[in-house]
């Protein structure tokens, strides 16, 4: 449902579905923006993320956690390794998630 929310307000999307196929494509491209999930099968968002920060290469890509996992400890790790914002997907409706998302996009371009 998202990617094609996502596909209609403009955004060009690639998906990945576990974090091995993430670090592949990031090591052939750099996105604007990245929209990690924090419950991924065998590597964990905050694992990805942790890896992506050591990376100077990937290390300044904005990230949006984006899950249904609602845990403090969880949400504050993301944030202090960099996360611009740690959104819990029941409590926004796909276009208040375009809206954040293109305003990150505009905040880091401006």
């Amino acid at each position: 449902m998202y990617r094609d929310k996502f596909t209609l307000a403009g955004f060009e999307i690639i998906l990945a579905v576990s974090a091995e196929e993430g670090h592949k494509f990031l090591s052939k491209e750099k996105p604007d923006l990245i929209l990690l999930d924090i419950l991924l099968p065998r590597e964990n968002g905050i694992t990805f993320l942790t890896k992506l920060r050591k990376n100077p290469e990937t290390a300044s890509i904005p990230v949006i956690a984006f899950s249904n996992f609602d845990d403090s400890l969880t949400k504050k790790e993301a944030l202090s390794l960099g996360a611009k914002d740690y959104l819990i997907k029941t409590a926004y409706t796909p276009q208040e998630i375009i809206k954040k998302i293109k305003n990150y996009l505009l905040d880091e371009n401006s």
